[in-house]
């Protein structure tokens, strides 16, 4: 078996119109949710011993807040990536039990790609900031993971935590 959370960064910061959009970092909503996130994760015994993430700052800055014991691996193809990029840097994942954090629209398409049937949650559609997927594959390898084949054991957003 293998497990996948699979989360949108959390809210950025859009105070400087200077900055490349790569390097917008988290605002103070952004802050608080990660570290929500984080906790919510780690009382869950949800802690990866993979993290794939996208290089951009708001993507890395979110995996900081979480404050998991895993170095994030960091994928410039998981920047603004498109199902199926994602797709092929999740098959070349080792871990069991991988975190994934990168942007919409690509991760609220490869998470639709991913799970059938879908969460009932009104927002899982848009994937707003921070939200978060937990999926169960019945899979050896995630080589051989195929589309529709993940079971949802969860899916939150950051207002759903207490």
């Amino acid at each position: 078996m293998k497990t996948l959370i699979l989360m949108r960064h959390a809210k950025s910061d859009w105070g400087d119109p200077r900055l490349p959009d790569s390097a917008r970092p988290l605002n103070a909503r952004g802050c608080r949710a990660a570290t929500a996130l984080g906790l919510w994760l780690r009382t869950q015994d949800l802690a990866p011993d993979q993290i794939l993430c996208s290089s951009a700052v708001r993507t890395q800055e979110t995996c900081t807040r979480l404050k998991l014991d895993t170095a994030p691996d960091l994928h410039d193809a998981l920047y603004l990536a498109e199902a199926d990029e994602m797709l092929t840097v999740l098959r070349r994942a080792t871990g069991s039990l991988v975190l994934m954090l990168g942007h919409n629209p690509g991760i609220a398409e490869f998470a639709a790609l991913l799970v059938a049937p879908p969460p009932d949650h009104e927002r899982f559609d848009d994937y707003p900031t921070g939200a978060t997927l937990i999926a169960r594959f019945d899979i050896a390898d995630w080589a051989a993971l195929q589309p529709g084949s993940g079971t949802v054991l969860q899916f939150l957003t950051p207002r759903d935590l207490p």
